[in-house]
């Protein structure tokens, strides 16, 4: 049976050696490992960004790939080191909402604190724990030790506020969790909470206290030229977008604004 792949997001960066030292220290247990840099260009100390990559990424990749990500702002602190496994792969890292957009997507089977200290490096340091603690620890994963030797297994992981949608009434609260380079403002919202608001051919939106009728659209250019439109995008969340525009000049809105869908 193939061994799986491994994936590797993080905001260290290329510059210095981090990334190196990690892969060394996966290859160094399992020689054989197939590893794929999804991303080192995480903004610094950017769980949101971080999370919303790996989701956006993971699903492309074959059953059973271990998806390691390190974003790790809280590293040394009481924040756990987990291990989910999901139906359809495995995620490594901080228990700090890096692994929830992904895992939650992929509907959590079990979770268990990574705290068996054989599966780690025999020394840790307490600002390192990526190449110390999370890379041996998948390295061990995909070498074909069970989930269950990594530590007692736990109810729940942090869900962040970038990952929760508040139900009220006849409205959904969410937030804007990403602004890709053309501008498009993606919610965390999906088809789950469009069917919830009964949204077929019109959304309504309220976007920073301002109230939108977004047509909802298949492609882009179903409404003209710098016109507004709502569409579930290719990493299926729900866009805001301008055609051939700026979404997020056109209504001023950033990472982190609260995004609300109402029923008329």
């Amino acid at each position: 049976m193939p061994r799986p792949v491994i994936t590797l997001t993080t905001d260290f960066g290329l510059k210095d050696a981090y990334v190196a030292e990690m892969k060394a220290v996966i290859l160094g247990i399992y020689a054989n490992a197939t590893i794929v840099d999804i991303t080192h260009e995480i903004e610094k100390f950017n769980i949101r960004m971080g999370a919303y990559i790996l989701a956006s990424a993971s699903p492309y990749f074959a059953e059973g790939t271990i998806h390691l990500a390190v974003v790790d702002p809280g590293v040394g602190t009481q924040r756990q080191a987990i291990l989910i496994q999901t139906k359809h792969a495995y995620f490594v890292g901080p228990d700090n909402g890096v692994l929830a957009l992904a895992a939650n997507s992929q509907n959590i089977e079990h979770i268990y604190e990574i705290s068996n200290r054989k599966l780690m490096l025999p020394k840790t340091s307490s600002t390192f724990h990526g190449r110390d603690i999370f890379a041996p620890a998948t390295a061990h994963l995909a070498n074909g030790t069970s989930p269950e030797e990594f530590g007692q297994e736990i109810s729940e992981i942090v869900t962040p506020e970038f990952a929760k949608i508040i139900r009220r009434k006849n409205m959904l609260v969410g937030e804007a969790i990403h602004i890709d380079d053309f501008g498009n403002i993606i919610t965390n919202f999906g088809e789950k909470e469009l069917e919830l608001m009964n949204a077929r051919a019109i959304i309504n939106a309220k976007l920073e206290g301002i109230r939108q009728k977004l047509k909802l659209c298949k492609v882009y250019a179903e409404v003209e030229p710098q016109k507004p439109l709502a569409i579930i995008g290719s990493h299926n969340f729900l866009e805001i977008s301008i055609n051939q525009g700026s979404a997020t000049k056109y209504f001023k809105i950033k990472v982190g604004d609260k995004v609300t869908l109402y029923r008329s």
